[in-house]
């Protein structure tokens, strides 16, 4: 006879005591089920401090629920898969009904609908309340569209949730997007004071957290030495109202800039609580706009903000959703080179990508220009094959989910679905990386040297990538500039460019 109890599990993205898991739950009768599966963090090698967070989180979310009389059990350390582990206890206890909210990756959505369905067990998946933007609502939105393009879905955002508009709908300010005013490099003479992000020591918990990942993945990437990651809700909370009181002031102008040892900027540092959901993005923008009021802050910085929570993130999510499985295999220009080991040492004589690697190995961050113009902007260049570069994002970062990192990776920085919803390639130059950062004061290689020993790679294989592509990009207005300066190169430099490109794309590991 099946037991009449629901089993509600929790994944460890899914730690919103308000969330649709719970909703309806019955302590009496019902049990919540999590699971710290090995598996989630070997199928791609992952960082040891999103090791460490996602871990750290779960345990003091069921720490939590146990406070407040849910029944819970708690499955540490297994070795199975998450819908193995789920199997098993399903099996056991002979469970009928399987509550859960909807995962962040398509793959382990459909593994468990597909083990509901084998074990013929009834399965209520739940959306996930957390976004503004539901399902439904962006497949209408997306319905019949020629181009998806965040710009128009962001203005309906604003519109439908009265966000940053007056009374008739129109955008305050008279403009939707305050874009242009915010992408100042840091001055050249210094970076002044940054007030730093509240960090956070670890406690009992965290600690031995820390000591288990230590010992048991200790051949997987990445440091602990500096985990000072929020794990708790009080403690996102806290990381909140400190980024809206000290540093969102700062963060527009600024918000793209990059410098060398400075990991964080002026930058909220929020996405990892976001993700893992013990911040509600609602709450953020609600507390991003009471301190536009309080401080009179400038509307470009605010609005650039807010076009990062209600725009893109809600964008990609529903781009996700739209174009599962296919995202995951796009590969628009058919490259099929390796991920250079440096990717996972930060060994490597570019000091931007020395920086930006180095830093993210150390704290599992870089802040979202480090990642698509540097890192991003590499890979795409150097045709690298989008699947390996999107494990190593998906590995490396411990605000990676699927359904945000996938979209960002594959479309945006790699447009290996071809400009889906991306209007061109971000591809840049050196030229970029040494308008936006120090990062070349240090390096030995030359960002306006375009092929020959000292050329900076990035240069030279931004200029090959534009010959080898000539056609595409004179074909849209978006990106017709860049080719019309290649009429300003020679074509014997042309041919050197070329040839140089072919022997940086032959040693790629030993940049």
């Amino acid at each position: 006879m099946k037991s009449s109890k629901k089993l509600v599990l929790i994944l460890g993205d899914q730690l919103d005591l308000q969330g649709a898991a719970l909703q309806g739950f019955n302590p009496k009768s019902d049990e919540v089920f999590m699971v710290e599966s090995m598996h989630e963090a070997q199928y791609v090698w992952s960082h040891k401090a999103k090791i460490a967070l996602f871990l750290s989180a779960m345990r003091h979310f069921a720490q939590t629920l146990k406070k407040l009389n849910y029944p819970i059990s708690y499955l540490q350390n297994s070795p199975l898969s998450i819908v193995d582990a789920l199997k098993e206890k399903i099996q056991q206890e002979k469970i009928s009904h399987l509550i859960c909210v909807e995962p962040g990756e398509w793959r382990l959505k459909q593994e468990i609908e597909t083990l509901a369905t084998e074990l013929g067990i009834e399965l209520e998946m739940r959306e996930d309340e957390h976004f503004f933007c539901s399902h439904r609502e962006f497949l209408e939105w997306a319905a019949g569209k020629k181009e998806l393009r965040l710009e128009y879905f962001y203005r309906l955002m604003r519109k439908t949730h009265h966000i940053l508009v007056d009374a008739d709908g129109n955008p305050e300010g008279g403009q939707w997007n305050f874009d242009q005013d915010n992408r100042k490099s840091y001055p050249k003479k210094g970076l002044g004071i940054i007030e730093e992000p509240v960090l956070f020591e670890p406690d009992a918990i965290t600690q031995d957290v820390i000591t288990f990942v230590e010992k048991v993945y200790d051949k997987h990437p990445g440091s602990l030495g500096a985990f000072r990651w929020p794990v708790t809700r009080d403690e996102a909370l806290e990381a909140l109202n400190y980024f809206v009181e000290y540093r969102l002031r700062n963060f527009g102008v600024y918000q793209d800039a990059m410098w060398t040892d400075t990991p964080y900027g002026w930058h909220s540092i929020l996405s990892s609580s976001l993700n893992l959901k013990l911040l509600n993005p609602r709450e953020v923008i609600a507390a991003v706009i009471s301190a536009y009021k309080k401080y009179s802050l400038d509307l470009s910085t605010v609005e650039g903000f807010i076009r990062q929570i209600l725009g893109w993130r809600e964008f990609v999510r529903g781009m996700y959703y739209l174009d599962m499985p296919k995202m995951a295999q796009d590969n628009y220009y058919d490259h099929q080179r390796s991920l250079p080991q440096w990717y996972w040492s930060g060994k490597t004589q570019m000091a931007c990508m020395q920086d930006a690697i180095g830093q993210t190995l150390k704290y599992g961050y870089a802040h979202h220009i480090q990642r698509l113009m540097v890192t991003g902007n590499f890979a795409l260049l150097a045709e690298i094959l989008p699947s390996e570069v999107c494990d190593w994002y998906l590995a490396i970062y411990v605000d990676a989910i699927e359904w945000v990192e996938l979209p960002n990776t594959a479309g945006m920085a790699l447009f290996a679905n071809g400009g889906r919803f991306t209007s061109k390639p971000y591809i840049a130059s050196g030229a970029y990386i040494k308008r936006m950062s120090n990062y070349c004061d240090s390096c030995q290689y030359k960002p306006d040297v375009r092929f020959g020993e000292t050329a900076c790679p990035i240069t030279t294989l931004y200029w090959n990538f534009l010959i080898k592509h000539r056609a595409q990009f004179e074909a849209s207005p978006r990106t017709r500039l860049m080719t019309a300066n290649l009429k300003r190169i020679s074509d014997e430099d042309q041919q050197s460019i070329a040839r140089h490109a072919q022997h940086v794309l032959s040693h790629l590991n030993d940049l």
